[in-house]
């Protein structure tokens, strides 16, 4: 069995291209310019390409991108003090504060701080509360991602077993929480878990999002299944550096029914989603109809 390849960046690309269109109308028949702020403290240089590419992907989507970078030594009370001034700004529908943040701020913090409606992140506890018991929420960019990219593929996730290796705040549980409102059968499972290739192996939707460097071989995944690929993870191999995921890509490939590679597969669906939850917030705070096919 050679598995079909999940093109991530190509469906990427068709949910910006769906934002772009929502954003347009939205200026022609309101007036109203959805708006994402963007915080990056200190300079590391990975926050920093990421943060330009969402700029650069805001701006082509027809919204407004506001920048704030900030000292590697600023104050908490300085960045609080930034967050509470777009809390107030009614041309920001979304704040996004780039993790990780030097060590001298208290993170869970600044996340909570900012207007759990203009959290695009989804990180803010009552964000997290809100998707756990089945409310509208505002919902991280990956996990919203991968369930974006399984609908497609499955069109009904009703019934289907699925397993989510990995119980990060980030991906794991909010992944878990999305696949269970798809009515799915969800098993999270870890690295401690034990005899964890007979649990993979029961599974219709297998989630890799554990962090480890192909960690999930395809001894982990049942014959037909769907692995989605979460791991973004750097190594040198054969004295090149290369990008590669949580899943061993070609021994999973040659049992899944489908797969998303790395790189092109989950990674280019975050910052997509980053932008339709900066147009649903938009639309909530308008109270205007949530853009179909872009929510959970």
């Amino acid at each position: 069995m050679t598995a079909k390849i999940i093109d991530g960046k190509a469906f990427a690309a068709r949910i910006r291209g769906q934002v772009a269109e929502h954003v347009a109308r939205l200026k022609a028949d309101h007036g109203i310019v959805p708006g994402l702020a963007v915080v990056l403290v200190g300079e590391d240089p990975a926050s920093e390409v990421y943060v330009r590419s969402k700029g650069r992907q805001t701006v082509e989507a027809g919204m407004n991108s506001y920048e704030h970078k900030l000292d590697a030594d600023t104050s908490e009370a300085d960045l609080l003090a930034l967050v509470a001034t777009l809390n107030a700004d009614p041309a920001v529908h979304g704040i996004l504060v780039q993790l990780p943040l030097p060590k001298h701020l208290n993170s869970d913090l600044v996340i909570n701080s900012i207007d759990p409606a203009k959290d695009v992140d989804g990180f803010h506890i009552s964000n997290v509360g809100l998707l756990g018991t089945g409310q509208k929420s505002m919902v991280p960019c990956t996990p919203l991602g991968c369930l974006m990219m399984l609908r497609d593929h499955h069109g009904t996730l009703s019934g289907l077993d699925a397993v989510v290796v990995g119980r990060s705040n980030i991906v794991g549980k909010p992944m878990a929480q999305l696949l269970l409102g798809d009515s799915c059968t969800v098993t999270i499972a870890h690295s401690r878990t034990r005899d964890l290739p007979e649990v993979c192996k029961r599974a219709d939707i297998l989630v890799a999002a554990v962090g480890r460097p192909e960690m999930i071989t395809g001894d982990y995944v049942k014959p037909g299944a769907t692995v989605i690929d979460v791991g973004i993870n750097r190594i040198e191999r054969g004295g090149k550096k290369m990008l590669v995921g949580d899943a061993e890509f070609a021994s999973c490939a040659a049992v899944a029914g489908a797969i998303t590679p790395v790189p092109g597969g989950v990674g280019p669906m975050t910052i997509a989603c980053l932008l339709a939850n900066t147009l649903t917030s938009c639309c909530r705070a308008n109270g205007l109809s949530e853009p179909e096919g872009l929510t959970a």
